[in-house]
């Protein structure tokens, strides 16, 4: 064998049983292009060692002996071997606190950190993600919640059949009992108390992608933005559906000034100048689910002032926010902190701004489970294995000891190398800043 990668356990969470490089690439590495494959032993991976072994990959607790290394989530920064490379989620793009020692030490050991996030094409578009899979895992466990919050406050539900994504041996294996679900709706229809069932969707990329797939196989019938308040208020509606409305940026923002327009580019531009109306929409919908990305410069999807006002009234329509997005008192500020798939969800007191465990209480259910696509570790595995391959051979073979200018590998991973030989480049020269701080 000419090169040498190794795949590290993960072990950030006992819950994430994902892997960045499944058994059966491992086997098309060394078979096509000799590269030989070291896999760290893990008791959680979702990939036994035997299908490593059997795959032809080597088994090795020591993974000193590759140069280039991949994971799924951060490693420790003890762990780093001086001048090797390292292919993972960093964390690290927006200056995050909690992972500045590690970038520190990846400069320290003169490594170089190819971050997956930052992968990607001329546009800008990401190309390796894990985001389908958070949508899927996320909606699954969405409708999980609610038919347990609606149990617990004693309506009787067919969404009492599901169980939580992690339950599941696979994604069809989920997609069967949601269907079978979605089934004894269209039969039976929904509990009088929570019809019609309103569900909304914050933003339309791949995390959406994902969350549709669940929720279209329930039986859905689809309404706009404009239309929300009007169905909630109906007496004529469908018992034996799901409404679904998706709202774009143009649903939840408006200018703050009366004489301007909203425009989506001038608002990716100048967030300053637009301020949140989705809590016109909130009262009507009995489920939200959160696909957004957000940025501090933008306005909150949902503040905690807007949950105080809808909860000040009763007991409002809204049972569950599906936040799959995830980030702390961010889109959604009710989301106080990130949960794991052993505890997935909490309700949110808005009154006293505090989350309890489970699906009782005042205040809405909120799952913000932030490793989603852990939760469907095979499916999610395969799929972003299968994306990785495209450049695996060319990121080991990559010759590290070349200026950075002359470093020979695609323009897409390129555009991910945060450290090189130490040194962040060009493109994450910003980030010194943040790194800087901890002297």
């Amino acid at each position: 064998m000419s090169t040498r990668i190794g795949i590290r356990r993960e072990d950030k969470s006992i819950w994430e049983r994902r892997a960045p490089i499944v058994p059966q690439h491992a086997r098309q590495l060394q078979e096509e292009h000799e590269i030989e494959v070291c896999v760290q032993p893990s008791e959680i991976r979702a990939f036994s060692e035997e299908e490593f072994t059997q795959a032809g990959a080597r088994i090795e607790e020591d993974l000193s002996s590759c140069p280039v290394v991949f994971a799924v989530k951060e490693i420790p920064a003890r762990l780093f071997h001086p001048g090797h490379t390292y292919v993972f989620f960093a964390h690290v793009i927006k200056g995050q606190s909690y992972n500045m020692p590690m970038l520190a030490e990846l400069m320290n050991q003169r490594c170089c950190l190819i971050d997956y996030e930052k992968v990607t094409d001329e546009h800008g578009r990401r190309l390796i993600f894990f985001g389908r899979h958070a949508g899927l895992a996320g909606m699954i466990n969405t409708l999980w919640a609610l038919g347990q919050r609606l149990e617990w406050q004693g309506i009787p539900n067919p969404l009492t059949d599901l169980r939580q994504t992690r339950h599941y041996d696979s994604l069809a294996e989920a997609e069967v009992a949601v269907s079978a679900v979605g089934e004894r709706i269209a039969r039976e229809g929904l509990p009088e108390q929570i019809a019609p069932l309103i569900c909304g969707f914050a933003g339309y990329g791949n995390v959406f992608r994902g969350a549709n797939e669940i929720i279209e196989l329930l039986p859905v019938q689809e309404i706009e933005p404009h239309e929300v308040a009007a169905v909630a208020q109906s007496t004529d509606y469908a018992r034996n559906a799901v409404y679904k409305v998706v709202f774009k940026e143009e649903h939840t923002v408006e200018p703050i000034s009366p004489e301007d327009e909203f425009e989506l580019q001038d608002y990716y531009d100048h967030p300053e100048k637009y301020r949140g109306k989705f809590n016109t929409y909130l009262p009507h919908l009995s489920v939200l689910v959160n696909c957004t990305y957000w940025e501090t410069k933008y306005p909150r999807l949902v503040t905690k002032a807007d949950l105080r006002q809808l909860y000040a009234k009763g007991e409002p329509r809204l049972h569950v926010i599906g936040d799959i997005s995830c980030d702390v008192e961010g889109a959604i500020e009710g989301t106080v902190k990130c949960t794991e798939p052993g505890e997935p969800v909490f309700v949110y007191d808005p009154f006293e701004d505090r989350a309890i465990d489970g699906v009782e209480g005042r205040g809405p259910v909120i799952m913000a489970v932030d490793i989603l696509p852990s939760e469907l570790p095979r499916d999610a595995s395969e799929y972003f294995s299968g994306v990785l391959m495209d450049y695996v051979t060319a990121i080991a073979q990559a010759d590290y000891a070349v200026p950075f200018e002359e470093l020979a590998l695609p323009p897409e991973i390129k555009r991910a190398v945060i450290v090189y030989q130490g040194k962040l480049t060009p493109d994450y020269g910003y980030l010194e800043q943040y790194v800087r701080g901890l002297e």
